[in-house]
This record gives structure tokens, C-alpha cells and sequence, in this order.
């Protein structure tokens, strides 16, 4: 990169272990929230079809708008304020507590992930002006280890609850109000503390930036591929409310969702620290791996659905940090917010297209062998892309 930022170790940790831990408190709120979710749609009279739907709709806005809040982004320089509206949004969980229909529900989860979709290219590119200082790999998977964290902790409160209150839904959403409301306090007292640092080195980096270029679509392409053959987390859980709902166990729900953070918070550090000595070489392991949950998800039971909330955490891990690492290393610094937009768009598609045909197999009762051969050519092509991607293949990961 040509930014020539001159930040420091310490200014790199400190300001990824700051904003590690504002998206740690957002996480106890809203990942908890979206833990429960398909149970509660499901309790609501929500069919497979519209939570996968649902899903995949919401993480199509998550990730399609950020192409235009991360150009505004870009062309304004004013991360920061992406930063608190798109934080200030996850209100949206705890008001699903007030709610009492399927609609105003799916609503409020599409609200909440607008605000993901304005925090996320400017948060990224926050945490990849600083990746300098410590390398991209590093900087990614200490902040998702740190996010994670949250989303451990979160769904094993609202687990807790939903047990002492006798699966009491609107009680279990309000008392997200409270980690939301440490979230604000924690993201003023980080902008306090490195601010200024940010909006400096923003302000230095070169203007224009010039083509994406090819190995970057390539790249991009090869993501959109392994996406529509991964199958959401929400139809994982669906599938675990089906099972555990009719024996009053659906406040287990959430514990699934555990497992999926457990495994995806130490994975988030492993694939970060490999990055910075393969590069993107490593993406195979995800890719392959991306395969699985749908089968598991439709052959074993409830023993298939946990095993398939861990297989998922892996991938999750790894897609949390290495894919965005590898857009620090690939893209400068005054178009890393247009390409994190582009980027997050490709999971969206990915993501919308995978919830509703997933959706459609379960719903339609199709055998674990479909779920999985689907995935199957849909990964094998997503590595061929990868492959073809000698660009992006031979670059060496930056240093620091």
C-alpha cells in the first residue's frame, strides 16, 4: 500500500481492541436477538421458506448497501459517523420485545441489518487503516476474536432467560436494551480515545485510487459463489427449533447459536495469523468446508445440527476475518471503502439466494444428498474461481 501512514504497534492494537470491544457489546445484543429469531418467527407462524427468505433478505440489505454507504464513505471521509449510525441501529433487537406480529418483526431484523450494512465498510476500514501496524491478518482476527466473544456471551444470557421465564420472548428481547445502552457509552469513550488518530491518517491517504481491478472482481466472484452454497445459520437454527420446539426445549435455540461464536472466535485468530504468511491460498479450507452443514443439517438430527452450527463456525471464522483481510492487502486505502461495499454486496447476493433455495429443499422435504450436492458445485466452482485468480494468488500478504 502507498498510504505511508505511520502508525504505531501500540496505536494499532489499541485502536482494534477498542473497536473489538464496542462491536463485542453490539454483539451481546444483537446476535443474541438473531439467535432467537427464526424460533421466535417460527412461533410466530413463520414457515421455512419465509425465514430463510427473511435471512437471506436481511443479510442482502447488510451487505448491498454497504456498496453505498462505503462510496459515501470514501468520497466524505466520515467513517466515524457511518460508524455511530449504523451502531445506534441495533436498537431494532431489543424493540422486537414490543412486537407481537410476524411483519413488524421481519421489519425490525431488515432495520437492524440496514445498520450493519452503514457501520460495516467504515468500521473495516477503520480497523485496515491501522492493520499497517500490526499486519491485515492479525488486525482482522484479533477484532472478530474480540466481537466474538460478545456473541458467545450474549446468546448464553438470553438462553438463560428465555429458561427462567418460561420462554417469555418480549422479556428476553427487552432486556437487550441494557448491553445496547453500554454499546453507546463504550463507542463515544472510543472515539474519545482514537478518533483523532483515525480521521488523520484518513485525511493523508492518497486521493482517486484508480481500477479495482481484475484480480479483485475475480476475487469477489469466487466469495459470491461460496456463499450461494453455504447455507445460512438461521435455516441451521430453523432446523434445531423444529426439532427442539414441540418438546418445550426452544430455549436451547440460542445455545446452538454458542456453538457457532465458540468455534468462530479462536478460528477468527488462527486464519488470521495463516493469512499473514499465505494470503488468500488459505480460502480453500473455508471453501471445502462450506460443503457440510448442509448435509449435516438434513441427515442427523438434532447430533447433525450441532455438528453443522461448528463446521459453520469454522467457516464463519474465517470469512469474519481472512476475506475482509485480504481487501486491505488488495485494494489502497482511498478506494477500501467502495471495495468493502462491492465486496459485503457479493456476500449479500450470496447470502439471499442461499436462504431462499435452501429454504425451498427444506420445505420441500429433499434429502440430505441434494442439500449437499448443491453445495458441492457451487464450492467446487468458487475454487476454480479462486484458482484463476492468480492476481490475487501470488500476492504476497503485507507485513508489518
Amino acid at each position: 500500500m502507498a498510504e505511508g501512514l505511520a502508525i504505531t504497534k501500540r496505536t494499532a492494537y489499541l485502536a482494534v481492541l477498542t473497536m473489538g470491544i464496542v462491536s463485542m457489546l453490539g454483539d451481546i445484543c444483537y446476535e443474541s436477538g438473531r439467535g432467537i429469531a427464526p424460533d421466535y418467527l417460527r412461533f410466530l407462524g413463520a414457515s421455512a421458506f419465509m425465514v430463510g427468505a427473511i435471512s437471506g433478505a436481511g443479510e442482502f440489505i447488510g451487505y448491498a448497501m454497504r456498496l453505498v454507504s462505503g462510496s459515501l464513505a470514501d468520497r466524505t471521509r466520515a467513517y466515524w459517523l457511518f460508524i455511530f449510525l449504523g451502531y445506534g441501529l441495533i436498537a431494532s433487537i431489543p424493540l422486537m420485545g414490543l412486537t407481537s406480529t410476524v411483519e413488524l418483526a421481519m421489519a425490525l431484523l431488515l432495520l437492524e441489518r440496514l445498520g450493519k450494512a452503514l457501520r460495516s465498510p467504515s468500521r473495516d476500514t477503520v480497523v485496515s487503516i491501522v492493520s499497517k501496524g500490526m499486519g491485515s491478518g492479525k488486525a482482522f482476527g484479533l477484532h472478530e476474536a474480540i466481537d466474538q466473544v460478545g456473541a458467545i456471551i450474549g446468546p448464553l444470557i438470553l438462553g438463560a432467560i428465555m429458561f427462567w421465564t418460561a420462554n417469555n420472548y418480549s422479556t428476553s428481547f427487552q432486556f437487550l436494551f441494557i448491553p445496547y445502552a453500554l454499546m453507546v457509552a463504550a463507542l463515544f469513550y472510543v472515539y474519545r480515545q482514537v478518533g483523532g488518530t483515525v480521521e488523520s491518517a484518513a485525511k493523508s491517504a492518497s486521493e482517486g485510487g484508480g481500477s479495482l481491478g481484475r484480480g479483485f472482481w475475480l476475487y469477489c466472484a469466487a466469495i459470491l459463489l461460496n456463499t450461494f452454497g453455504l447455507i445460512p445459520v438461521a435455516l441451521i437454527l430453523f432446523q434445531g427449533s423444529s426439532i427442539l420446539q414441540p418438546q418445550g426445549l426452544q430455549w436451547l435455540v440460542p445455545i446452538l447459536y454458542v456453538a457457532v461464536q465458540i468455534v468462530d472466535a479462536p478460528m477468527a485468530l488462527v486464519a488470521g495469523y495463516f493469512f499473514d504468511k499465505m494470503g488468500v491460498r488459505i480460502l480453500v479450507v473455508p471453501f471445502i468446508l462450506s460443503v457440510f452443514p448442509a448435509f449435516l443439517v438434513s441427515y442427523a438430527g438434532i447430533v447433525g445440527v450441532v455438528a453443522a452450527c461448528l463446521v459453520y463456525g469454522v467457516v464463519l471464522g474465517m470469512q469474519e476475518s481472512v476475506y475482509r483481510a485480504a481487501i486491505a492487502d488488495i485494494i489502497p486505502l482511498a478506494r477500501r471503502g467502495t471495495a468493502y461495499g462491492i465486496f459485503n454486496t457479493a456476500l449479500g447476493v450470496g447470502t439471499l439466494v442461499a436462504g431462499a433455495v435452501f429454504g425451498f429443499f427444506i420445505d420441500k422435504g429433499y434429502s440430505a444428498y441434494l442439500l449437499a450436492g448443491f453445495a458441492l458445485v457451487l464450492q467446487v466452482g468458487a475454487l476454480l474461481v479462486l484458482i484463476a485468480d492468480k492476481e490475487v494468488i501470488r500476492r504476497s500478504p503485507e507485513r508489518s
